[in-house]
């Protein structure tokens, strides 16, 4: 399995692009379509799915671009699911003072879920707190993090969704999965999962 960070995706936001074999999925979707295109020509590969970690508009930024241009599903959390069509809900509105909708999923996962595309399987842990939705993908010592942890910090909780107290279970399930695990987060640099973890330790233990 290889990961590229097509970078510098908008809002300083991740775009991870995840190959095996020919098969992709692109977890969050913020860097231009041709960019992502040409990532997919390089390695050989179709894009199977757009995973969204989360609706907030700075994740999805080119999705419809990109679905446009690879006809590529677009799969995201029930929790999740009206905020892409509402400026207002995915907090375009917020920051820009109008509305911007974008593309509802194709697809919405729950909790547990097994993703498959091909030779390539993602597992769904949602850990709500950032949004109602926000969820991880997992795949073996790899977890694809979203705005729930960074390296070093959570995601905020005071937009439409956010609830501190959801925030504070889900790290909490976070902190069972091995220490040794890579976090590839929505912003930021990659971490191990024990480090990330003691940098919010006081938090969690509110």
């Amino acid at each position: 399995m290889k990961i590229q960070n097509l970078t510098p995706g908008g809002f300083a936001a991740n775009c991870y692009l995840i190959t095996q074999g020919h098969t992709a999925v692109l977890i969050d979707c913020t860097a231009p379509a041709a960019c992502i295109t040409e990532a997919l020509k390089k390695e050989n590969a179709s894009l199977s799915a757009i995973l969204l970690t989360h609706a907030h508009f700075d994740h999805m930024l080119t999705v419809a671009e990109v679905k446009a241009a690879t006809g590529a599903a677009i799969y995201l959390s029930h929790g999740d699911a009206e905020l892409p069509s509402d400026g207002a809900k995915n907090a375009f509105s917020l920051f820009f003072g109008y509305e911007k909708s974008y593309p509802l999923a194709d697809r919405l996962f729950d909790d547990g879920e097994l993703l498959t595309f091909d030779d390539l399987t993602l597992r769904v842990m949602c850990t709500p707190g950032h949004t109602r939705g926000s969820a991880l993908f997992l795949v073996g010592n790899i977890a694809f993090t979203g705005d729930t942890i960074f390296a070093a910090g959570y995601g905020r909780y005071d937009l439409f969704g956010g609830d501190p107290l959801a925030l504070q279970k889900s790290l909490l399930a976070i902190a069972a999965l091995p220490a040794d695990t890579t976090i590839y987060p929505g912003h930021g640099e990659p971490a191990r999962l024990g480090t990330a973890l003691d940098e919010i330790r006081n938090f969690m233990e509110l």
